[in-house]
């Protein structure tokens, strides 16, 4: 017997065809994987279609796949990040239907790996419009159309994008007050960067000393 999960696969397959470019269930959810091009139409389609009716936006994020999932040796211990074969950045859109009381994941990857762009969700679901500014702010990736396209959680100024794996855990400038300025100042962060693998990983003979 289907279940409305596999009749939603069925129906996303025949809606859109050669237009996915992946379909996925795993755990118990869908995701869906489509072009940049085409994802505001897919979009519009999910929202209006009697057999989607994905009225509500709940969460969009960004994705940064520079490096994904991690390389074993033989013995299985850590070697290194795992390479993504494809684009760095995507942004993930999580839909309700009430109408029909399921779920859905849209995946789209932003085709430029330097320079990251997507179009605007806010024309569908104005409820982009702040998800959006964050994924803007920690990773960097542009939506196109957005009417107020602007950091959101950084501060005045930031540079970089937080989020991005690239970017340096202890960050590039630090701030303090200058009582002689009566000011705050930004300086050059003047700790050292931290160590994220753990050294039972990245020393060989850590359970021998």
């Amino acid at each position: 017997m289907a279940t409305d999960l596999d009749i939603l696969k069925s129906n996303l397959a025949e809606a859109f065809g050669s237009g996915i470019v992946g379909l996925e269930q795993r755990l118990g959810e869908l995701t869906l994987v489509v072009k940049a091009g085409d994802m505001i139409s897919v979009f519009t389609r999910l929202r209006d279609d009697a057999a989607f009716r994905f009225e509500e936006l709940i969460d969009v994020c960004g994705i940064d796949y520079s490096a994904y999932g991690s390389e074993t040796s033989e013995d299985g211990r850590y070697v290194a990040d795992s390479v993504h074969p494809g684009p760095r950045f995507a942004a993930v859109y999580h839909l309700l239907s009430i109408a029909h009381n399921m779920r859905l994941r849209v995946r789209v990857f932003a085709e430029d790996d330097a320079q990251p762009i997507l179009s605007s969700a806010i024309q569908v679901w104005p409820a982009a419009n702040w998800f959006e500014r964050e994924a803007f702010d920690l990773f960097g990736i542009i939506f196109t159309g957005h009417p107020d396209l602007r950091r959101l959680l950084t501060d005045y100024g930031f540079v970089g994008n937080p989020f991005r794996k690239d970017f340096p855990l202890s960050g590039t400038v630090e701030m303090r007050y200058d009582a002689a300025q009566q000011r705050v100042i930004y300086e050059p962060v003047s700790i050292d960067p931290r160590e994220v693998t753990p050294r039972s990983l990245r020393e060989e003979n850590y359970a021998r000393n």
